[in-house]
């Protein structure tokens, strides 16, 4: 039996579903600004769920989201509050960790809108700086590409601060990137870096075990965290707001967890959940991992 670290479920999805949905393409960004407490309240139910680690809703908190007007104290503030939320769900819950987490730049699921390497560093050199110090660890999110891959380890690298990569991958084949490029390729990347884990996110639960495979070469603990979508849309690529995306009506909490002990079963130790998995999809999760004898970390 193995130490799982559990990670938490769709946060930005269960922030807009509790403030209103919200057809922006900053989502649970704006659902936040406009719903104080909501993201706190979110992280409060999935640790009481089981999970261990308080994913911060800084993922979409990124220049390119932002107008360009007051961008610079918008930035400050939207992150100040995503991480002082995720704290005091954690203090008040009695333990866990906080990630801050750090989304792609352009897009999600766009590899073809992150710009050139230079200027992505620079983007995450700065997003590590302000959420580093706040956070127990960094983890650099849905990373689509080879190149976005390179950029965040090139800012993780030279942070010297303690973080994680998830990669996204093709719902039909895992073994690829939504790049079409080989998962291998990035995990020869985070097996050469400062990362302390190597995770997939946010695809298919169908799609985990080929990209478990790849990840498990890099040496490092290994994991993932799916989303519950049922299709990600032509509609949503041409404009990723919240809207244009619908939940699997097979991916209840049992199914799913079923999922996530295939994965352990795989050898992952770090599981969770990503968008569309809410605190009855961790509860799952938890139970499953205690029934087998696993320990939650």
């Amino acid at each position: 039996m193995a130490d799982i670290t559990l990670l938490d479920g769709g946060v930005g999805q269960e922030i807009v579903a509790r403030a209103g949905a919200s057809d922006t393409l900053a989502w649970a960004t704006e659902a936040m600004r406009r719903a104080p407490g909501t993201a706190e309240a979110v992280h409060r139910d999935f640790l009481s769920a089981g999970a261990t680690v308080a994913m911060a809703n800084t993922y979409a908190v990124l220049p390119d989201r932002l107008p360009e007007d007051g961008r610079t104290e918008a930035l400050r503030t939207l992150r100040a509050q995503a991480m002082a939320e995720a704290r005091a769900a954690r203090d008040v819950h009695g333990s866990g960790r906080i990630a801050a987490t750090i989304g792609p730049l352009g897009a999600s699921y766009r590899p073809d809108l992150m710009p050139p390497h230079d200027k992505a560093v620079a983007v995450y050199d700065d997003a590590v700086a302000a959420l580093g110090p706040e956070s127990d660890l960094l983890v650099f999110e849905t990373v689509a590409s080879v190149a976005h891959a390179r950029a965040a380890l090139a800012a993780l690298d030279r942070s010297g601060r303690p973080g994680w990569i998830a990669v996204t991958v093709d719902d039909e084949d895992g073994s690829r990137l939504r790049s079409g490029e080989r998962v291998a390729e990035a995990a020869a990347l985070i097996r050469d870096s400062s990362a302390g884990a190597a995770l997939a996110n946010c695809s298919a639960p169908e799609a985990m075990p080929a990209a478990l495979d790849a990840l498990a070469k890099t040496g490092l603990p290994y994991g993932a965290y799916a989303n519950a979508f049922e299709t990600i849309t032509k509609d949503f690529l041409a404009r990723p707001a919240v809207d244009n995306l619908s939940r699997r009506r097979d991916m209840a909490p049992a199914p799913y967890a079923a999922h996530a002990l295939d994965w352990v079963a795989r050898g992952a130790t770090v599981v969770g959940g990503c968008c569309e998995t809410t605190p009855a999809h961790i509860a799952a999760v938890a139970e499953r991992l205690r029934a087998a004898g696993h320990g939650i970390v």
